[in-house]
């Protein structure tokens, strides 16, 4: 096995799972737009031409009636891999130690068109002749293995499964390549193979794996499902005759990944530059740590009063930012397909289109969810010129001599929780989103936001004393929330930070202690919304191991509500989303592994629909497919005096 681990790191790069996981070779690349240059582009690290010995030239094409005096080997591979190489001090791509692999198919009898090549590869021995410039490997009409020492060291050759090799002349071989069709004949790159040539497609691999070399597939398929098998299986170096097609599939692996348990991940932060301006602050998420060691546990509730036609003292609303059905679905399958949420019976599905757009944000979405009126993007709770005040839930519960709180993990500013206390035409407004606590009747306000009332504002308020004149303690422990009794604000920072393994249970936490709270504040009963933001966020930065493990954190919570649900028996819970972000769409994956790959198509929200789960007292009532608007509406009808 050593032969072929040196292989792999004269091929690979360092940072193998963080870029492309494979090698891609660019087959018959002189058929390319640009040839050489669109592989290069897409950092195919392979690149093959086909070379004829014709009238004293070595001319690129695949057959002789194709070939064109102006379409030398030296013009169109030789000298473009030089200058770019020498531009580059010594490097085929400028800061990156990947190597290039220059595949020359012979067209014409070995001799003497491969002395010929390997004559004019001479002439630049810094580019081709050293240990770490650009790798040569003769496939077509190669030389007999007998003579495979008769040529240059630096000359490697294409080897083939079905031959022998004795160890000095394996050590010449640079990787091995077959056609696919001598192993499985029917498959066409959907589905799954059959038994039989799968079987035959693994031993193929592992008998070149043995040999200590890499292997690639010509006369294979091409697409999703046939990129993703043929990694799966540990093809080192993947045909293709669509660079830009599979260099993409197979850029930024490491975002596109999700797999349970410790594995390699790509170095670095992954954030946007698209959030608002309440939590423009957010810094990324740090790769290395979205990773989980084990499956996530559910929670089964005992459905015991649940669709119960019965008086419902508490509603804990749970708001999943940007979460879709794959974000949910996402989660699931990478946890064996268990999520407390699927655990819920009713299930519905909402639209969120706003007033003035086809798609929504969370300020129009969030005040549809909070107020039960179809809004306006970037409006809080508000109607269009922010002259009228919509009233949200948190209101109609107070009313009713219910305690009420808003709980987000995102900015406290931000949209989603300013709907159930603020009003303003503009979401970004957060100074005038945050007076309302001074007169805001919410008993608890909780989430990341301490700047909001510890440093010197613009309008000149003093928010800390202000808060205290309403009535509210202020606090910045969000798991002790249920220590103080009364109106109560805590701004807790590490509520802004991303969800890890070991921070997972964290907003399950908050929700406890805030059910708690709540619960002792009012014997008439509460309204809890609670926001996991950060799904929201890992969809704007096209970070999907972000997505899987903010749903987990947020799954956590729901739990939380529904143990409380089943404890209590008067508590309706409902769990939603704003809207959808990133366009998200499953590829594939793994139920053994927890391995799902995924794939945004937006940076910024999209239409699709988002899922409405509903538990308790009147959850079937949230079965169907409506307008957001219609879930506080269907709350209040639910919740009367």
């Amino acid at each position: 096995m050593r032969n072929f681990f040196l292989v792999l790191a004269a091929l690979l790069p360092l940072s193998l799972a963080a870029q492309q996981p494979v090698v891609l070779h660019s087959h018959n690349d002189y058929n390319r737009t640009a040839p050489f240059w669109e592989a290069y582009s897409q950092h195919c690290r392979s690149i093959e031409a086909d070379v004829h010995w014709h009238d004293g030239q070595l001319l690129v094409g695949h057959d002789v009636e194709d070939l064109k005096p102006e379409n030398t080997f030296l013009r169109m591979y030789v000298d473009p891999i030089v200058r770019t190489f020498r531009a580059n001090g010594g490097k085929m791509w400028a800061g990156s130690p990947d190597r290039l692999m220059l595949m020359v198919e012979l067209k014409s009898p070995t001799e003497p068109e491969l002395s010929e090549v390997i004559k004019l590869l001479e002439q630049f021995p810094d580019v081709f002749c050293s240990p770490d410039g650009v790798q040569i490997s003769i496939t077509g009409n190669t030389p007999a293995k007998e003579h495979f020492c008769d040529y240059p060291a630096w000359v490697g050759y294409d080897g083939d499964i079905r031959d022998n090799y004795t160890p000095e002349q394996l050590e010449r071989v640079a990787l091995v390549s077959n056609s696919f069709r001598m192993f499985a004949k029917k498959w066409n790159g959907k589905g799954r193979m059959i038994d039989p040539e799968l079987d035959a497609v693994k031993a193929a691999i592992a008998k070149v794996h043995s040999w200590g070399k890499p292997i690639r597939f010509w006369e294979a398929p091409e697409g999703t499902t046939a990129y993703f098998t043929f990694w799966k299986l540990g093809v080192d170096i993947i045909n293709t005759d669509k660079p830009a097609v599979a260099s993409l599939f197979f850029s930024d692996w490491g975002n596109k990944n999700f797999i349970m348990g410790k594995h390699e991940v790509q170095a670095g932060v992954t954030g946007t530059k698209k959030l608002d301006a309440a939590t423009r602050s957010f810094s990324g998420f740090q790769n290395e740590k979205l990773q989980l060691s084990q499956r996530v546990p559910t929670y089964t509730p005992t459905y015991f009063n649940d669709g119960a036609k019965k008086k419902i003292k508490n509603v804990i609303l749970l708001i999943g930012d940007g979460m879709g059905l794959n974000q949910v679905m996402a989660a699931a399958y990478a946890n064996n397909r268990e999520l407390t949420m699927l655990n819920m019976k009713s299930v519905g599905i909402q639209y969120y289109n706003p007033n003035d757009d086809f798609i929504g944000d969370s300020a129009s979405g969030g005040s549809a969810l909070a107020t039960g009126e179809v809004s306006w993007t970037r409006h809080i709770s508000s109607n269009k010129d922010g002259s009228e005040e919509y009233s949200p839930l948190t209101d109609y519960f107070k009313a009713m001599g219910k305690a009420t709180g808003v709980v987000s993990l995102g900015d406290i500013a931000d949209a989603t929780p300013a709907v159930f206390y603020g009003h303003t035409s503009e979401r970004d407004s957060t100074d005038k989103i945050t007076s309302y606590w001074l007169t805001s009747d919410v008993d608890l306000i909780c989430g990341p936001g301490t700047s909001y009332v510890e440093r010197p504002r613009k309008d000149g308020l003093d928010m800390l004393n202000g808060i205290k004149a309403n009535g509210y303690s202020y606090t910045k422990n969000a798991t002790a929330v249920d220590q103080v009794s009364g109106k109560l604000i805590c701004l807790d920072d590490r509520m802004g930070a991303y969800a890890t393994e070991e921070t997972l249970p964290f907003l399950a936490d908050i929700t406890r202690a805030s059910i708690q709270k709540l619960s002792k504040d009012s014997k008439k009963g509460f309204f809890l919304m609670v926001e996991g933001a950060k799904i929201d966020y890992a969809g704007h930065s096209d970070c999907f191991p972000a997505s899987v493990i903010e749903e987990f954190s947020f799954d956590l919570a729901v739990a939380e509500a529904l143990k409380f649900a089943d404890s209590n028996g008067e508590t309706l819970v409902v769990v939603t989303a704003d809207h959808e972000t990133g366009g998200l769409t499953l590829l594939d994956g793994d139920l053994e592994t927890g391995h799902v790959l995924a794939v945004y198509n937006s940076d910024d929200h999209t239409p699709t629909v988002v899922p409405v789960y509903a538990y308790g007292p009147g959850s079937r009532e949230f079965i169907g497919t409506y307008l957001n608007v219609e879930i506080a509406r269907t709350i209040k009808k639910l919740v009367t005096k």
